[in-house]
């Protein structure tokens, strides 16, 4: 189904915003972010409902800003088509297209990019995280592959039919041909009879 990708995308978007909030801890931690992209987005678009938040609490509704907005833009990576999302440089490709956008058409239709202009470290560092949070968007599988299971069937039976062919029956892996040359082995050991002997 193709809403199942979207889905685990989205899923995947989420957790990729999770990391990106690890990482972005540290860069601001160390001086290299002053504020970040949804603590800015949030102060203009919203600025009475984020000033009535109390301050302790402000960090929380940033990260969950933050996390919506990453599970959206993962569901959009879930609806490109496969043949774009298995290139092993879709992820990074696509963090880097999400960072442009914000950077080429959002921050400027929200006054962003006017106001408080970022240094060229903190874009390289906003980039860093933008390209991390691609990769993992793009790590599949998780929970489970994004492609059809059409054909596993076909590879479940084939493995069976497999092993049918080799005379192992499912389940007990080499008991059969374990047991025949047991077998032959016990009848070559009996000891011969008088009656054959004396012939």
């Amino acid at each position: 189904m193709r809403q199942k990708p979207i889905l685990r995308s989205g899923a995947r978007g989420a957790i990729a915003a999770m990391a990106m909030s690890g990482l972005r801890q540290f860069s601001t931690s160390m001086g290299l972010v002053e504020k970040v992209p949804p603590e800015a987005v949030l102060e203009h678009t919203t600025p009475r409902f984020f000033r009535r938040v109390p301050a302790a609490r402000r960090p929380a509704i940033i990260e969950l800003a933050h996390w919506s907005y990453g599970a959206f833009g993962g569901a959009l990576f879930g609806a490109l088509p496969e043949s774009v999302r298995r290139h092993p440089w879709a992820g990074p490709a696509y963090g880097l297209l999400v960072w442009a956008g914000f950077q080429a058409v959002i921050a400027p239709a929200l006054g962003l990019s006017h106001k408080d202009k970022p240094a060229v470290m903190e874009r390289l560092t906003l980039l860093a995280d933008h390209v991390l949070y691609g990769i993992v968007v793009a790590a599949s599988p998780w929970p489970h592959h994004d492609t059809p299971d059409d054909h596993a069937p076909e590879r479940r039976t084939g493995h069976r039919g497999a092993r049918h062919a080799r005379g192992v029956r499912p389940g007990r892996s080499g008991s059969h041909q374990a047991r025949l040359p047991r077998y032959q082995a016990t009848v070559s050991a009996r000891p011969v009879s008088k009656s054959l002997r004396g012939r």
